[in-house]
C-alpha cells in the first residue's frame, strides 16, 4: 500500500521516505516531514519545490541569512585549501584572525577557548569557574536553557523534558526564579512593576546564600540576558547591575550565556551590553559562524590562564572552516551594518505586531478570553505569550503557519508562547509579510479553537 503513496512534502515515495526517516533516533524530534533542498536569505525551498519564509534562522543560527555570498565564498575557498587543522597540533590563520577581530567586541574580556556547540561551551564555562575559584556550586534560573549534555542539562530549567529520566544530574546546582515580569511571583502584589520583580529575585538570591548555598562554596551565577527557550523574556531594566553588585559582594563569578542572544540578535553585539554590565565569562555560539558549528567562551586572561594545559579542547574545536565562516560573518556585520538593520527592523516588527494584533482583537478577530497578550523581546528576539490561551494553542499556530502560510516559526517555554527569530539581514518587506502571515494564523487558530469549544 505504502509503495503507491506519494509523500506530498518530499520528492520520494512514501515507503522510501518512511524507511529512511526511521533510522533517526527518537531522541531527536523533527517537527514535520518536510525535506529541505536549498535556501537563500530568508527563504527555504523543499524537495517538493515549495518555498517557506524562515523566521527561525535555524534556531538563531543563520544570522546572515541562508547562504550569504560572502560566507559561501570564504568557506569554498578555505575547503579547497584545508578543512581540518587540529587545534592541539598547530595554529591556523582563521583562528588567529577571528580572535583578533572579536576582541574589540568582547573587551575587556580578551581570551578565548573554542568548542563546537553551545552545550560544550557552557560546560567549559563551568569548568573554568569551578577550577578558577576552587568552589563548586552554580546558581541558575528557572526557565533558563543551557544545553542537553549531561552537565548542561542539570543547569537547564526551561522544560523538564530535557532532563527527565537522566538522573542523577550534576550536583551543586541551585535554582532561583528568573525576573520574568509577566509571571513573576511578585506580580500578585498590589502595584506590581518590573522593579518589584527585580527586588523579589534579589531577595531569593540572598535567601539562597543564607540557607543552602554558602558564598564560600559558590563558584558562579549562570544566566541568559534574555531567556531563550524559556520564552524570549528580557531581564528588567536595572537587574544586571544589581546582579553584578551581588556577585562582586560575594566573590561569585557572573557567566552570561549569550548562545542565543549574542552576535547582534538583540541589536547590540552582545545582549548584556543593554544593561551596561560586564560579566566575568561569556558563552558564545549559534550566530557566531552563520551556520557552521563553532562556539567559545571568553574571559579575562588572568582567569583563563588558571586553566591547566590540556584541560580544554577537543578533536574538532576551532575548526578551520568554521573559523573562516565566523570571520566572514564579521565581514558581513561590518560591511552591511547588520546591527543597524536589527535595530530598525526591531522597531518595525514590534510596532506591526502591536498594531495588527490590536486591530484583530474583537468579535471577528481574537477572542478576549485568550488575553492578556505579552508581546516582548529585544532586537530580533520576538516573543508573543497568550496568557489565557488553552494548552496547545501556540503549537497549533506554528503548525498552521507552516502548513497554510508557508511560514516557519517556533514555540517557546511551558506557556503558550510563539517566537520569531528572523535572520538579522531580513528586509522590511519580508518582515511585514511574515507578520501578516503570523497574524492570519493566530486569528484562524483562535477561531478554530473557539468553534471547537476550547476557547470561550
Amino acid at each position: 500500500m505504502l509503495s503507491n503513496v506519494k509523500n506530498t512534502n518530499t520528492s520520494e515515495d512514501g515507503a522510501s521516505f518512511i524507511a529512511k526517516k526511521e533510522a533517526l533516533g527518537k531522541g531527536i524530534t523533527v517537527a514535520s516531514d518536510l525535506v529541505v533542498d536549498h535556501a537563500n536569505q530568508c527563504s527555504i525551498t523543499m524537495t517538493n519545490g515549495q518555498s517557506y519564509l524562515d523566521m527561525t534562522s535555524g534556531i538563531g543560527v543563520a544570522s546572515t541569512g541562508h547562504c550569504h555570498p560572502t560566507v559561501v565564498k570564504a568557506v569554498q575557498d578555505q575547503v579547497g585549501k584545508m578543512s581540518h587543522a587540529q587545534i592541539n597540533m598547530f595554529y591556523h590563520a582563521p583562528l588567529l584572525e577571528l580572535m583578533d577581530r572579536l576582541r574589540p567586541y568582547t573587551a575587556p574580556l580578551d581570551t578565548f577557548c573554542f568548542n563546537n556547540s553551545g552545550s560544550e561551551a557552557v560546560e567549559s564555562a563551568i569548568k573554568l569557574a569551578r577550577h578558577a575559584t576552587k568552589k563548586k556550586n552554580i546558581i541558575v534560573f528557572n526557565g533558563g536553557h543551557h544545553g542537553r549534555t549531561i552537565g548542561a542539562m542539570a543547569l537547564t530549567g526551561s522544560k523538564n523534558m530535557f532532563s527527565a529520566g537522566f538522573g542523577p544530574l550534576m550536583p551543586g546546582v541551585f535554582y532561583v526564579d528568573y525576573p520574568y515580569s509577566f509571571r513573576c511571583s511578585a506580580s500578585t502584589f498590589e502595584g506590581h512593576s518590573p522593579d518589584h520583580c527585580v527586588k523579589e529575585i534579589m531577595r531569593q538570591l540572598n535567601v539562597l546564600l543564607k540557607q543552602r548555598c554558602h558564598p564560600d562554596d559558590t563558584a558562579a551565577i549562570l544566566i541568559e540576558p534574555v531567556l531563550g527557550e524559556g520564552g524570549y523574556v528580557p531581564a528588567p531594566k536595572g537587574f544586571f547591575q544589581e546582579l553584578r553588585a551581588f556577585c562582586d559582594q560575594h566573590k561569585i563569578l557572573m557567566i552570561a550565556d549569550e548562545v542565543q542572544t549574542g552576535f547582534g540578535r538583540t541589536g547590540k553585539m552582545f545582549a548584556i551590553e543593554h544593561w551596561n554590565t560586564v560579566p566575568d565569562i561569556m558563552v558564545l555560539a549559534k550566530g557566531i559562524a552563520s551556520g557552521y558549528p563553532l562556539s567559545a567562551i571568553v574571559s579575562r586572561k588572568e582567569l583563563m590562564d588558571l586553566q591547566p594545559p590540556g584541560s580544554m579542547g577537543g578533536t574538532f574545536v576551532g575548526n578551520i572552516v568554521a573559523c573562516t565562516a565566523a570571520v566572514a560573518t564579521l565581514d558581513v556585520f561590518e560591511q552591511e551594518h547588520v546591527l543597524k538593520n536589527v535595530q530598525e527592523r526591531s522597531i518595525q516588527v514590534f510596532g506591526l505586531l502591536e498594531k495588527k494584533l490590536s486591530s484583530a482583537n474583537g468579535a471577528s478577530g481574537l477572542p478576549e478570553s485568550i488575553m492578556p497578550l505579552d508581546i516582548r523581546g529585544l532586537g530580533l528576539m520576538i516573543g508573543l505569550e497568550f496568557g489565557n490561551a488553552p494548552q496547545g494553542f501556540a503549537a497549533r499556530v506554528v503548525k498552521h503557519a507552516r502548513d497554510h502560510e508557508h511560514l516557519l516559526l517556533l514555540t517557546a517555554s511551558i506557556y503558550e508562547t510563539i517566537r520569531m527569530i528572523p535572520p538579522l539581514v531580513v528586509d522590511a518587506d519580508t518582515l511585514e509579510d511574515s507578520v501578516n502571515r503570523l497574524v492570519k494564523s493566530i486569528v484562524q487558530v483562535a477561531n478554530d479553537m473557539k468553534n471547537e469549544g476550547l476557547i470561550q
